[in-house]
């Protein structure tokens, strides 16, 4: 029993973030993701045409 009860000692002693806060890390996260989806994206049009181009050489 003791696992639970220094557990739920452990979860009163934490710090949690804001509403507020919470808001500002998701929507950072999002932008987070946005960004590299674009990046991928882009690094795989940019491979794909490559590809083709050494393929229709041939």
């Amino acid at each position: 029993m003791n696992f639970f009860k220094d557990t739920v000692q452990i979860l009163k002693g934490t710090t949690w973030p804001s509403k507020k806060q919470g808001w500002t890390d998701f929507i950072s996260v999002l932008q987070y993701s946005a960004f590299f989806v674009v990046i991928v994206y882009l690094f795989d049009l940019l491979l794909s045409k490559g590809v083709s181009e050494i393929l229709n050489n041939f």
